[in-house]
């Protein structure tokens, strides 16, 4: 009978354990989620791999971001040499002083993870898996031998489940200005603000150039920033990518911008990312209001 209680205790602690050990959400995940979505699912749609996957997997070999071989090697999934002719990187693991792969910015990893797993012999079954079936491909990678923990299709699968991962499995398109962000290297630098991405124009630079670059009608990019489509840009002038919003992010309520020398109210709706005719409205003007040096205008 003794033997039988303690049985039960035993189990009954090891169930307690695995409750206490359960994931719980964190911040600094989300956050990871936030930033690298839209690239997770442009490698999907090129490659068919669940975004839900990579997501998981970049978060749990890089810490989110922070582990000492994401931020010295960009590589966010663990991934050694084994014929690698890049950059490498040397770390303990599995070994002391083993080798992984090293690259130029976070988005080559996520492009040679996609590339690791769709040339290699050993996860080619995983391919005849649904994209949404993402606990097949969790158990299906931990089979194939990514990775020696014991766990790692569990927590892949928790980690899916806890930040709704699953959602980005089914997406058509992603953020394209948010992919390039991450891409960075010689691409030109894109901005956020105001739910809108913008870039700086360089000298020379015309609709018709930048809107190749960015891939968008140069009449639609023109457009968007209130202006004819023939117009000359100036450098370091801002360049709005998507259409502009009525009024400034929420946490400029009840702020004022004061106009300084050189400043015109539409600079200013460039500088904020805010539609011209709104600007007017937000401060009772009339467009034919001419601005004057410290005059104090409403952005929301």
């Amino acid at each position: 009978m003794k033997r039988i209680i303690f049985s039960f205790l035993c189990m009954f602690v090891a169930f307690q354990t695995a409750i206490s050990q359960t994931m719980t959400w964190n911040q600094r995940y989300q956050n990871y989620f936030d930033k690298y979505k839209d690239v997770a699912v442009e490698q999907m749609l090129k490659y068919r791999i669940p975004a839900s996957i990579t997501l998981a997997q970049g978060v749990l070999e890089s810490a989110a971001g922070n582990s000492e071989l994401a931020t010295k090697a960009n590589n966010h999934f663990g991934i050694k040499c084994n014929g690698w002719t890049g950059r490498k990187s040397y770390h303990d693991d599995d070994a002391r002083n083993e080798c992984f792969r090293a690259y130029d910015s976070v988005y080559e990893s996520y492009q040679d993870h996609s590339v690791f797993l769709t040339t290699s012999k050993r996860y080619s079954n995983l391919f005849q898996l649904k994209l949404t079936d993402y606990k097949g491909w969790a158990r299906g990678l931990k089979a194939c031998g990514y990775a020696t923990s014991p766990t790692y299709a569990t927590k892949l699968i928790e980690i899916i489940e806890l930040y709704k991962l699953y959602q980005y499995d089914t997406a058509k398109h992603f953020d394209k200005f948010q992919a390039q962000q991450v891409k960075g290297g010689d691409s030109r630098q894109i901005y956020a603000f105001n739910k809108n991405y913008y870039l700086k124009a360089r000298r020379g630079d015309t609709f018709r150039s930048l809107a190749k670059e960015v891939d968008i009608s140069y009449r639609k990019l023109a457009r968007y920033n209130e202006r004819d489509k023939n117009d000359v840009l100036e450098e370091g002038e801002i360049v709005w990518l998507k259409k502009k919003q009525n009024k400034a992010p929420k946490n400029y309520k009840g702020c004022l911008h004061y106009v300084k020398n050189g400043e015109s109210i539409y600079s200013i709706s460039q500088l904020y990312g805010i539609k011209l005719k709104k600007l007017y409205k937000l401060n009772n003007l009339p467009p034919t209001y001419q601005i004057r040096v410290g005059d104090a205008l409403r952005v929301r």
